[in-house]
């Protein structure tokens, strides 16, 4: 599978900049993988396709309010910083990324807030942009962390081109978000409503939830031609024992298997055994899923319209069939469908 086959134009306009009114008011389009049928339905509609005992596994991930505004010492220049990991809790030690990297050296000092609250020395460059700072923070561990993010903002997809809102810290999370370490929100469950996980209950229907922390990777340009040389990041990924046995028992009395999002496909992908049932994990996973996969777990996918070449659209590929997605994109595209993080989107059956 080559890259420039995900390729294709999208109009600047239909690049989502805002989510829906309600969350479970974007629309959906139904595609049958089978057929290569397609419906226009609103995402509330999702129900009419499901029954009692199937089974929806949802990622719980939080995201964290991970970018950051400085000043550097001395020139005082304004610097970005984005933070992607914790590295050791004791140490204050965070694995950034900073922008612009290039004036940034070991042992240059940052200033956050305007009173300067939060101070963060640069102790490593682990990569071009990457660097790891040391937050000096006099106070408990949960005082820098509340500092921390007081000063953090919801770090928006650099696509969605616009200062962030209030309304963003609620919308770019699911309702059920619960586990803290995402800096990239798993987007297809953030059409999910109260109401509509109530509906979804009294018709009988599971949820199983796993833990993907989604990072930065997700957006990274791919520079091959040839996606078998592509390298995916690692991401930390949890799957208790209880969740694997209510996606287990789903499967083992044939109902259908719902992956909410590609974070939960990657995730259930990557602890999946020989013989096709989900096993218990708690690690690291950089699996990256394109054309030709053969999928073991879940026989039905909720995903939002993704960007070109993205690594997103090449699982959506993998699982609906590259010819059958790819109409279903060209289709979405004239009928006005919204694409990115705040789209609209698609379920594939």
């Amino acid at each position: 599978m080559k890259l420039s086959k995900f390729k294709f134009t999208l109009p600047e306009e239909q690049l989502a900049l805002h989510p829906a009114k309600n969350r479970d008011e974007a629309r959906l389009l139904v595609l049958n993988r089978k057929t290569g049928e397609i419906e226009h339905r609103l995402f509330k509609d999702l129900i009419d396709y499901f029954d009692n005992e199937d089974v929806f596994i949802f990622n719980d991930t939080k995201v964290f309010p991970a970018r950051l505004y400085g000043n550097k010492e001395k020139t005082g220049a304004k610097i970005e910083v984005f933070l992607l990991r914790e590295l050791n809790r004791e140490m204050k030690f965070w694995d950034v990324l900073v922008d612009p990297a290039r004036k940034i050296r070991i042992g240059n000092k940052l200033y956050f807030g305007d009173d300067d609250s939060l101070v963060a020395e640069v102790i490593d460059n682990t990569t071009s942009r990457g660097r790891t700072l040391r937050f000096l923070f006099d106070g408990t561990y949960e005082e820098f962390k509340n500092t921390l993010y007081s000063l953090g903002e919801t770090p928006l997809p650099k696509f969605i081109n616009r200062p962030v809102e209030p309304e963003d810290e609620e919308r770019y999370q699911t309702i059920f978000a619960k586990n803290e370490g995402a800096v990239v929100a798993p987007t297809a469950g953030m059409h999910f409503s109260r109401e509509l996980m109530k509906r979804l209950e009294i018709k009988g229907c599971e949820f199983a939830y796993v833990t993907l922390h989604a990072g930065l990777g997700n957006f990274r340009e791919i520079d091959v031609e040839d996606l078998t040389k592509h390298k995916m990041d690692s991401e930390q990924m949890i799957i208790t024992g209880e969740n694997a046995e209510i996606i287990n028992r789903g499967r083992a009395g044939k109902h259908n298997i719902c992956a909410v999002g590609t974070t939960v496909m990657r995730a259930i992908e990557s602890s999946v055994s020989t013989d096709g049932y989900v096993k218990p994990y708690d690690g690291w996973t950089n699996k990256f899923i394109f054309p030709p996969y053969d999928f073991s777990v879940a026989n039905r996918m909720i995903t939002n319209f993704h960007l070109p070449l993205s690594t997103l659209l090449m699982m959506v590929s993998a699982f609906g069939g590259y010819d059958e997605v790819m109409n279903a994109y060209k289709v979405a595209l004239k009928e006005k469908y919204r694409f990115g993080t705040y789209g609209d989107a698609m379920l594939i059956i």
